[in-house]
């Protein structure tokens, strides 16, 4: 979904007082701009390199079951998506300032691209013969499936998370768990086109491993003239634009239109993993990823730590009493998406009273709290020039 630029002026922190638990990962006055730099290119090459690695883990179940469709091996297919999909969520708070997933050229719409037509990729109920699947001279290769995603509308999505997601739950009729599409999609002789709904499923995991693997280049250490090497050269610019893409998504896109409009409309359609019932974890790895920046840390699928210096520590050493304030506060939005329960289309049913649209009324709060934080944290940088997605 698309969100407007604008530019901010200084806002109004929240309320002083909070307390944090987290220490600081080094002695705030001996960090420099180049340390917390480095240390965060560290860090978003580990956050997509996991990432690709799960997705690597989820091509074997998605290839073991193409091959041999069973609801054994559909159900391993799920699990691998919901894993990959955990790591991936973090690598969230690394968009919104033209980086290379989301430059002009950048594969983000590829990726994550939402909400998504169904009936764009497969049929659904009512039209069982729409879709790409279901058209045969459409043919399913990787350059097919890009120049078609999102082609004639921005819902028309063809790839990534969730048109993977899509092929593997189906829609969701389910009003208290995920889409339940049968194995018998994918067996010839049992559905329409099912050798092609194979074909799409393999193809569309091996564009979604082609776009991730770019990244983990953009980000690799020790080369010359990679993205990371111009990132980590870039002092306050880059900085700047580290703030710009946690403040994008603490506002505009997690609290705005991941949050507020599925709560505005109590419509499935606008919750963002809406065929696996996923949605309540996506906000919670994307409030994740944002304190893993801000902290300068990062725990490892396999339990290993990536801990260093931070934007904390920079804001830390000109002001203690923000750092420790906008830490509590994206501490707190972290607890409070952890609140929310599944499934998050339940979660926004109802009047204002309602206990689940209390709890996600209460994410959206503390997100555009912690927002307004991360800008005054960035002005006592002497950053002043913060263009924010904000929610249309």
């Amino acid at each position: 979904m698309k969100s407007i630029l604008i530019t901010l002026a200084l806002l109004v922190p929240a309320a002083a007082g909070a307390q944090t638990s987290a220490p600081s990962s080094a002695g705030s006055a001996a960090v420099s701009t180049a340390a917390v730099l480095s240390h965060h290119g560290r860090l978003v090459h580990a956050n997509y390199a996991d990432t690709l690695q799960a997705a690597k883990t989820m091509q074997s179940a998605v290839n073991a079951f193409v091959a041999q469709p069973s609801a054994e091996r559909l159900h391993a297919a799920r699990k691998t998506w919901l894993a990959a999909r955990d790591i991936y969520g973090q690598t969230e708070a690394f968009r919104f300032y033209g980086g290379p997933i989301d430059d002009a050229n950048g594969p983000e719409g590829r990726i994550n691209a939402w909400p998504m037509d169904e009936s764009f990729v497969d049929g659904v109920k009512g039209k069982p013969s729409a879709g790409l699947i279901n058209d045969r001279k459409v043919p399913i290769t990787k350059k097919s499936l890009a120049r078609h995603n999102e082609r004639g509308g921005e819902e028309n999505v063809a790839t990534g998370w969730h048109a993977i997601e899509f092929l593997l739950w189906g829609q969701d009729f389910n009003g208290e768990g995920a889409g339940e599409r049968s194995v018998d999609d994918f067996i010839d002789g049992k559905a329409a086109n099912a050798d092609r709904r194979r074909q799409y499923l393999r193809v569309a995991t091996e564009l979604l491993i082609d776009d991730l693997g770019s990244l983990v280049t953009a980000w690799a250490p020790g080369a010359a003239k990679n993205y990371r090497a111009s990132f980590e050269r870039g002092g306050v610019e880059s900085l700047r634009r580290v703030f710009v893409g946690l403040g994008s998504l603490s506002r505009g896109e997690l609290a705005g239109e991941r949050l507020e409009v599925a709560l505005a409309s109590q419509d499935q359609e606008d919750e963002h993993s809406c065929f696996s019932d996923n949605t309540h974890r996506d906000v919670v790895a994307n409030a994740l990823g944002i304190e893993n920046v801000w902290l300068g840390r990062y725990v490892r699928p396999d339990g290993g730590r990536l801990h260093g210096p931070s934007l904390r520590d920079l804001v830390a050493a000109k002001d203690a009493a923000l750092a420790e304030r906008t830490t509590a506060q994206i501490a707190a939005s972290v607890a409070a998406a952890h609140a929310i329960q599944s499934p998050f289309d339940r979660e926004v049913i109802g009047t204002d009273e309602a206990p689940g649209r209390k709890r996600v009324r209460a994410t959206i709060t503390s997100l555009v709290s912690q927002s307004k934080e991360l800008v005054a944290a960035a002005h006592a940088l002497g950053i002043k020039r913060l263009t924010l997605v904000q929610p249309e």
